[in-house]
């Protein structure tokens, strides 16, 4: 009679057997890291949530596949692109922004990796590329802060290489501290910043929609003409070019606050938003973005860490401010005294069912973002004593936005 009972070798066969063919996908270079203008390939942040649900490696390959093929976005990938710029330490920073030349950044980055070790070259340039990490609407710093999280070596090389690609600073310059801000925490602080706007609210909605005009001083409002093609990401840079003052002033938790307490309560802070819009395809990204954060941060050297912490912070805020449509303050106070305190029984099989049928759901999905929501949440769950917002947050999946009018209008750009 067959056994079907398997041994612990066949166990680890197995198991091997998973990560490499999970690691053949995170080492592929055959394709650029946009597709169509400015459209991101998100296919190796899809890669490394399914494996980090447990997904089988059928089901991530044959995700890696289809999105290859036809994306959510309804647009194929493109294939790897010849340079127009041979990158070398004397020019690299001159690219920042200027979307050329993706191939020889990643050649530049692997080579200064070779040399010098990771840490060494994280150390070396986070403190320029960081600034910019609202780029490309938060990916290419997931794409690095994701492939730490795993710990790919290309997938760092890329996300290094499309943050200088991709880069549209927050201006952190302009940060001052300030005792205008009250609170003890994110989520306070983004409360009284919010009831702030809400004191006149025609001011900040004349703000906006200068934003979103591009009406702003021509020496702030340039930036690469793709990004006008965009819709979000172009406002979302001319928010951040602009600047507010309740963006560029640093409440006291920020300066003084243990950074454990400052992450954690970032990211109790982005889950809050979230519920306040739950499925919002934007404020999803605040989600996404600040696990990778705090990732690249967790490897720099201690005096750069909570500038990382910082430059979230002002940019989270300028995503926010940027389409003129906050959530209202008692929205947040209301859904900040629901949650704070609730905390789920691990044990519990309500619980246990609710997670599984998510994750479930989450592996299925076409649209990656969900994988990716579900991922960190639970991460988020486990490491903060099972707190329930996060198993909230999970269960809100978002889908692909529609393409505004402005893609159609120009041409995209060749990106070489």
């Amino acid at each position: 009679m067959t056994s079907f009972i398997s041994s612990p070798e066949r166990t680890v066969d197995a198991c091997q057997n998973r990560l490499a063919r999970i690691d053949a996908l995170l080492a592929d270079a055959s394709h650029h890291i946009e597709f169509n203008g400015h459209l991101t390939n998100h296919n190796k942040h899809a890669v490394v949530a399914l494996a980090g649900l447990n997904a089988s490696a059928e089901r991530i390959e044959a995700y890696y596949r289809q999105y290859a093929h036809e994306t959510t976005y309804g647009f194929g990938l493109e294939p790897k692109r010849p340079s127009r710029v041979a990158v070398t330490q004397a020019n690299c920073l001159s690219l920042r922004g200027q979307r050329t030349s993706f191939s020889s950044l990643c050649e530049f980055f692997d080579a200064a990796i070779a040399r010098d070790g990771l840490d060494a070259v994280l150390a070396r340039w986070m403190p320029e590329l960081l600034p910019g990490w609202a780029g490309a609407f938060t990916h290419a710093t997931i794409h690095l802060g994701w492939g730490l999280d795993y710990g790919h070596p290309r997938m760092i090389t890329e996300g290094l290489a499309y943050m200088v690609f991709s880069w549209v600073s927050c201006h952190p310059q302009r940060q001052h501290d300030s005792e205008r801000v009250a609170g003890a925490n994110a989520i306070e602080s983004l409360i009284a910043v919010v009831k702030m706007l809400e004191q006149d609210p025609a001011a900040f909605q004349a703000w906006a929609a200068q934003i979103q005009r591009g009406d702003i001083a021509p020496e702030k409002a340039q930036c690469h003409p793709e990004l006008k093609r965009s819709g979000l990401q172009y406002r979302v840079a001319m928010a951040l070019a602009q600047g507010h003052p309740l963006m560029d002033a640093t409440p006291g938790w920020l300066l003084n606050a243990s950074l454990d307490d400052v992450w954690l309560g970032l990211h109790y802070c982005a889950a809050i938003i979230y519920l306040a819009r739950p499925g919002d395809f934007v404020n999803l990204h605040l989600i996404t973005s600040l696990h990778a954060m705090e990732e690249i941060a967790s490897r720099l050297p201690k005096a750069q860490r909570r500038s990382v912490a910082r430059c979230f912070w002002q940019g989270m805020l300028g995503i926010l401010f940027s389409s003129g449509d906050v959530p209202d303050s008692a929205t947040l106070a209301n859904l900040h005294a629901r949650w704070r305190a609730a905390v789920d029984n691990a044990d519990a099989p309500a619980v246990r069912a609710h997670w599984e049928e998510t994750i479930q759901a989450a592996i299925a999905e076409a649209e990656e973002h969900n994988p990716k929501l579900v991922y960190v949440a639970q991460k988020l769950w486990r490491r903060t004593g099972y707190r329930s917002v996060y198993r909230a947050a999970a269960s809100f999946f978002t889908t692909t936005p529609a393409l505004p009018p402005s893609f159609d209008e120009m041409d995209a750009d060749s990106g070489i």
